[in-house]
């Protein structure tokens, strides 16, 4: 992709985009598509004939079939050529990770694998390190881990109790504590972990084999349940000084940046599930019959279908937007430099918002679709033979791991916010400037006029300016209490996650008009087109409730009336633009756009 100028992380509430700017599924090289038919092909012909065994823990298969994902190149892609990887762009890992979707159990342990796994030694290890274990993980030889949560530190990540001290001789640092819930945990060779060395968090480099090192059993799960996730203990475990990553007491920056990827590849394995989810329903809708004809023929089966299609299309256009943001800046990191760890922190900090956003946003798009892939199999959807019923119990987790949803929202803001005190987002001068314009500002109305999707721009334009309202007024009630006000900060966060969606899929269709035409570009149209007419009444709901909560009689008044304005909506015929949304999935019998 043509590298653009680095937007800075979060600017998209502050200031507008150009539909070239961003980078959508329709920009794929001849290249990426090839790597979607390899991980896609590996999934039909290795791994789903092999589903029931692997769901059962045959790990010795899991085993294998993740060596048989290195020879064909899915685990060394991003990773420098002498380092066994294909040196590919960003793109293609994530690629990968979001076709993997169909592996079920196994595109969670290759995931853990090629993402938290590996990544903190590609982007923090030294060199000697990266010689010394990344071949082997790109090749499927050996298999990564990472351990940090403990049985008392879940969300509050870093409050970690695991202890490293220095040997007498210099040589190890001999680590006590226990890690929880890790994936991969039961056979994984190499683990990234993490331990407080005089009170600061550093990361480690740990083998299986080290002295001191132990797994407890397999928890027994809800969902993925062919993935490994047990616990690792650590009791005078032995641990190389030269295992150290990174810097002794920067572990947190190693943490929380490979988190934020981590987040963002998750988010693409959840729109390909959802993508799954539908062709399942598209095609059990058109089979099943009831009252003389396929259910698929039914009004409230094509609102559901219709919805399924349009969350997914915007939950895709918004993961591939913030793969082209991470791609543009990760470009310009080099991995062989002797400071490649500050570079590469730097570069994936700047996203972290938009991988938060990511995160959330995309793990409840698909727990909405896979809810309803089940609803419109009726009694088929709740027995295990219908594969939306593993769907369902093993999408559950992704609102769970890489941070629950609830810690997303708040750190959502909580970087916003650091990003507006250092000045890098002008958010609180555009807050100010927007006080003063309240009183003539006129809401936004479609005219005969107006191209296509440019109501929904200016609709988009004035979530932003509602966002500004909420988000000054709230940093003006409470100041440094803000961060203590969850429910707010939640609120606040739901609007930004909105419209950066709306944007995202609103960019996407630009960009597929400006390429193709309006024809050819119809069913993106319609799908913005209800997104962003349902999107901003759920952003005037949150908003209302935000004001509510800080002011009551006149001065709430005055700020309901200014919200009024700017979330002011003409609405569409939503009942007929789905119906033509419904009728498009159900000819393609598949996600279709």
């Amino acid at each position: 992709m043509e590298v653009q100028e680095i937007k800075k992380g979060a600017s998209f509430l502050v200031e507008g985009t150009s539909p070239q700017e961003i980078f959508t599924p329709e920009d794929f090289t001849d290249e990426h598509r090839m790597i979607i038919k390899t991980t896609k092909d590996f999934v039909k012909n290795e791994v789903q004939p092999n589903s029931e065994t692997i769901e059962h823990k045959d790990f010795e298969l899991t085993r294998k079939l993740t060596r048989q994902a290195g020879e064909i190149g899915l685990l060394g892609a991003g990773i420098e050529e002498r380092f066994g990887g294909t040196g590919s762009d960003t793109i293609a890992p994530l690629i990968i990770t979001a076709n993997l979707a169909g592996a079920g159990s196994l595109a969670l342990t290759v995931g853990c694998h090629l993402g938290i796994g590996m990544l903190p030694i590609v982007y923090f290890g030294n060199m000697s390190q990266k010689e010394k274990y990344i071949p082997g993980l790109a090749s499927g030889e050996k298999i990564g881990a990472y351990a940090l949560t403990e049985p008392l530190s879940g969300s509050d990540a870093l409050s970690l109790r695991t202890k490293a001290v220095l040997s007498d001789d210099g040589k190890y640092y001999v680590l006590n504590g226990e890690k929880q819930f890790i994936t991969n945990g039961g056979f994984a060779d190499v683990i990234i972990t993490y331990a407080r060395v005089d009170d600061k968090v550093t990361a480690f480099i740990v083998e299986r084999g080290f002295e001191g090192v132990s797994t407890g059993p397999e928890e027994k799960k809800m969902g993925v349940r062919g993935s490994s996730t047990t616990s690792v203990v650590f009791e005078d475990a032995k641990i190389p000084v030269e295992n150290v990553l990174f810097e002794i007491g920067r572990g947190h920056v190693v943490a929380l940046n490979i988190l934020n990827v981590g987040r963002l590849k998750l988010a693409g394995a959840c729109v390909e599930g959802a993508k799954i989810c539908i062709e399942y329903s598209a095609k059990y809708a058109k089979t099943r019959e009831q009252f003389g004809k396929p259910i698929c023929q039914f009004g409230l089966i094509k609102h559901k279908l219709a919805e399924m299609a349009t969350r997914t299309y915007i939950a895709d256009s918004m993961f591939w937007r913030t793969g082209g943001l991470v791609d543009g800046i990760l470009a310009s990191v080099d991995l062989l430099a002797e400071d490649s760890g500050q570079q590469s922190a730097k570069g994936i900090s700047e996203y972290a918002t938009e991988c938060a956003i990511n995160k959330v946003y995309c793990s409840e798009v698909l727990d909405f679709v896979a809810d309803e892939a089940v609803q419109i199999h009726g009694g088929y959807g709740f027995i295990e033979e219908y594969p939306v019923e593993r769907i369902y119990r093993d999408n559950r987790i992704n609102r769970i791991f890489e941070g629950t949803n609830e810690i997303n929202r708040l750190t959502t803001l909580d970087w916003i916010l650091r990003k507006a005190l250092k000045n890098e987002i002008p958010l609180f001068d555009e807050a100010k400037k927007l006080s003063g314009e309240l009183l003539t500002i006129e809401p936004a109305f479609p005219s005969l006029e107006d191209g296509p999707l440019e109501y929904q721009q200016k609709l988009v334009d004035m979530a932003k300016k509602v966002f500004l309202l909420t988000a000054g007024a709230a940093a003006q009630k409470y100041g440094l209490e803000l961060p203590e006000e969850q429910e707010v900060l939640g609120f606040l966060s739901d609007i930004a996650i909105e419209i950066y969606a709306m944007e995202s899929g609103l960019l996407r269709t630009q960009k597929a008009v400006e390429s193709v035409g309006e024809e050819e570009s119809s069913v993106k149209i319609d799908m913005v087109k209800v997104y962003v007419n349902e999107a901003m009444k759920r952003i005037d709901d949150y908003a209302s409730q935000i004001l509510a909560a800080m002011e009551t009689g006149d001065v709430l008044h005055i700020q309901l009336g200014a919200l009024r304005k700017l979330s002011s909506l003409v609405p569409i015929n939503t009942i007929e633009t789905r119906r033509r949304i419904a009728d498009r999935i159900i000819e393609a019998e598949n996600y279709a756009c």
